[in-house]
């Protein structure tokens, strides 16, 4: 699990998969947009969604205050 804030106008990229590792986001506050499928989805506090094997994504802050997401990745150990 990991706790992760992004400033405005900051990107988690480049694209990247979750074959390897499937999850899930939460959002705690701002405002995420999740691009995947070439739709853009905007995703606020007390909102989240599953990352499964299938996922193929970029995230980014378009708004103007911090965005702090935490991310849970299931990993085999």
């Amino acid at each position: 699990m990991i706790i992760r804030t992004f400033e405005p106008g900051g990107v988690f990229g480049p694209i990247h998969d979750h074959k390897d590792r499937p999850g899930t986001v939460y959002i705690l506050q701002g405002t995420i947009t999740d691009h995947r499928d070439g739709r853009a989805t905007d995703y606020g506090p007390g909102v989240g969604w599953p990352e499964d094997r299938n996922t193929t994504h970029w995230l980014e802050n378009r708004g103007t205050t911090p965005a702090v997401e935490i991310s849970v990745d299931i990993v085999k150990l």
